[in-house]
């Protein structure tokens, strides 16, 4: 990009804060191409914590409006005083990048405002498509558009892969706030609704729920992974997803004791599976 600065990127510093593992991932991609990967992994990480900092849903709105209006081409005048912002914009326009999916994003991040229930599994796999997998095309996009298109399939199943082991992760903050993000379709076949699961009293019956949705990320992980190798140019745009199996396995595990345990693997062994993956890719 026009402006990768020489010297310590503050941005990069805050992805540090917000997620690791995306951190990790710009730093194990070209370097040319960091600068880019950083606006678009800290943009989502924007959205994702939006819930934690209000109170109520309102505001919360009113902050992801904001990027759409942003977006859109609207509020480019104050864009130079968020950094975040700015790149964001300088990325799109120097890697011709659709502002739709963002857009996109940002309004799949309203479900995360509210207590509503997921309904279907494929409503689950849209707000997936919408996020973690958009996420993925667009990296892909900086990285290699000619090999990105080729593995946009590839792309929406192991976003979903990772949204539910993102969802297994979260699961115990998700409940302290009210939020349950496994389908209530998934729910019902257990006997479960909203309520009851919040409530965790009948903890066989979490536990295969929590089952059915590991279950339901393993699915699409090996959908995934049925489409082949992932082209080595796109790679570290998949590098995230490296740990979903780990997660997904513990949980299948675990079951209903994922409401007591961490299932996230060690730091350690996030990088290793991801020098791993960047290596073989093999995901």
């Amino acid at each position: 990009m026009a402006d990768a600065q020489e010297g310590p990127d503050p941005l990069l510093a805050e992805l540090r804060e917000a997620d690791r593992d995306r951190y990790l991932a710009v730093l194990l991609s070209p370097s040319d191409h960091r600068p880019a990967l950083t606006a678009l992994y800290l943009f989502n990480a924007e959205l994702a914590r939006v819930r934690e900092r209000i109170s109520e849903p309102l505001p919360g709105e009113v902050r992801l409006q904001y990027w759409r209006d942003l977006l859109a081409g609207s509020g480019h005048g104050e864009s130079q005083r968020n950094p975040l912002a700015a790149r964001l914009l300088q990325t799109l326009e120097t890697y011709r990048l659709p502002a739709a999916p963002l857009i996109g994003m940002s309004e799949a991040r309203i479900f995360d405002l509210y207590d509503d229930p997921m309904g279907s599994l494929s409503e689950f796999e849209g707000y997936a498509g919408e996020t973690a997998s958009a996420l993925i095309q667009l990296a892909s996009l900086v990285l290699d558009s000619e090999k990105a298109a080729a593995a946009s399939t590839a792309a929406g199943h192991a976003g979903v892969a990772q949204a539910v082991a993102g969802s297994l992760l979260l699961m115990s903050r998700h409940r302290a706030n009210g939020q349950v993000f496994i389908p209530t379709e998934i729910l019902s076949a257990t006997g479960l609704d909203r309520e009851s699961f919040l409530i965790a009293s009948d903890r066989d019956r979490v536990g295969n729920a929590i089952r059915a949705f590991a279950g339901f990320g393993r699915s699409h992980l090996e959908r995934f992974e049925a489409e082949g190798p992932v082209a080595r140019e796109i790679a570290p745009a998949y590098l995230p997803v490296s740990s979903c199996k780990n997660i997904l396995v513990k949980a299948e595990r675990l079951g209903e004791n994922v409401l007591d345990n961490s299932i996230q693997p060690p730091q350690w062994k996030r990088q290793f599976a991801m020098m791993r993956s960047l290596l073989f890719r093999k995901f």
